[in-house]
């Protein structure tokens, strides 16, 4: 491996996600610079850590590496996350196991299952649309409601709002107008503080009547803290499904031998999307800040320090990962980080996972057939890294 660079590095410029490498300068970093100093561009100065050791100790260390300042990075003069010490990705032990303690019960394994069946019946209803169309979007007209219609259903977002949210949800994350954006996700907080009020008032059996009627700490939370709590279980439940989805159906289009390899075996279907998950790792970056001195390699980190962990460089570590370029349904064992590590693993992992065998399973249970319509388009984007558009075309 050549010590210079393959280019200048700088992991904060959106069109290396959507137009360039990233994984020939996470290659090289690895190799050669694995705790990195990355100079301030229009966002601070971090250190980047690419290698999966080093990634998974930083996750494991709650108390050294903190998620209350922000868990993603922010250009400079835009201040702190509002989120901070609030919401669940945003806090610290012990009030992040006090939060996740109040909505952990409606993730874990029985309580997906229980649910299962009306999954299954979402994803029907969402492939029979696309079948009847044709031709569509992958990521706007199947991967992206899937995941919103089953989280919506939790979260007690009568059916009706579904694809009211869908829509400023869409806005809110996808390409466009900044100012757009903006307003899309304050509508979305509206509609929420709207809802959060509603269920305090009359409970139900549902997501925001949980926290609405909360306790953390002796006290009730507040309808500030309720209302960014459903965003983040919003953005949480749809986001990474939706891009891993539709980055895993574009994989399995380039690579047409291992969607017949799932064709002949469905049995595959739990390995393949774990594979799914690590090739996309579709969180491209998580923050911490350093809350105490610390060496990594040698390298000395001060408190108050940034440290930004890459996960699809972790996930493609060649110390870890078998030929970590190749993308194998087959692979066994595959310990990867694309849905986080300790403290702050994903709550919704289990959802996810289900989420994704649902949605390949129905399209190879009725052996839909799907080509590129069109040209892909990947996001924009340092935050998460996937496809934006993805045209296809669907026949039986």
């Amino acid at each position: 491996m050549p010590n210079d660079p393959p280019t200048q590095i700088n992991l904060v410029d959106p069109a290396l996600y959507s137009h360039g490498d990233p994984y020939a300068q996470w290659r090289w970093l690895r190799a050669n610079a694995p705790v990195f100093r990355h100079p301030a561009t229009d966002f601070p100065d971090f250190w980047a850590l690419t290698r999966y050791e080093d990634v998974r100790s930083a996750y494991r260390d709650a108390e050294t590496f903190s998620s209350a300042q922000g868990i993603l990075l922010r250009p400079a003069g835009h201040g702190d996350d509002p989120g901070g010490g609030r919401t669940l990705a945003l806090t610290d032990p012990p009030r992040h196991r006090r939060l996740r303690g109040l909505v952990d019960e409606w993730f874990t394994v029985r309580s997906v299952r229980a649910v299962e069946a009306g999954m299954a019946d979402i994803t029907r209803q969402v492939v029979d649309r696309a079948l009847d169309r044709g031709e569509c979007d992958f990521v706007a007209d199947i991967a992206a409601r899937v995941p919103l219609y089953v989280i919506c259903r939790m979260l007690g977002v009568p059916e009706a709002d579904w694809e009211h949210l869908y829509e400023l949800t869409s806005q809110a994350f996808g390409a466009g107008d900044p100012l757009g954006r903006r307003f899309a996700h304050l509508d979305i907080l509206g509609y929420f503080e709207t809802l959060q009020a509603a269920r305090a008032r009359s409970p139900a059996d549902d997501l925001v009547s949980v926290l609405a009627t909360a306790e953390v700490d002796g006290a009730r939370l507040s309808a500030e803290d309720v209302i960014l709590n459903c965003d983040n279980l919003l953005v949480g439940g749809t986001e990474n499904t939706r891009i891993a989805a539709a980055g895993g159906m574009l994989t399995l289009l380039e690579h047409p031998d291992q969607w017949r390899a799932l064709a002949d075996d469905p049995a595959l279907l739990g390995s393949a999307v774990e594979e799914v998950l690590r090739w996309t790792s579709t969180a491209t970056h998580i923050m911490r800040t350093a809350t105490r001195p610390v060496e990594i390699r040698g390298h000395k980190i001060d408190a108050g320090e940034r440290v930004v962990l890459w996960l699809p460089s972790a996930d493609r570590d060649e110390e870890v990962f078998d030929e970590p370029d190749r993308f194998t349904v087959k692979r066994r064992p595959n310990r990867h980080l694309a849905l986080g590590f300790g403290e702050h693993f994903c709550l919704g992992s289990t959802l996810a996972r289900v989420e994704l065998k649902l949605l390949y399973g129905e399209l190879l249970r009725r052996g839909v057939r799907i080509e590129l319509a069109g040209e892909p388009e990947l996001l924009d984007s340092i935050v998460v890294n996937g496809p934006a558009r993805l045209p296809v075309a669907l026949r039986n």
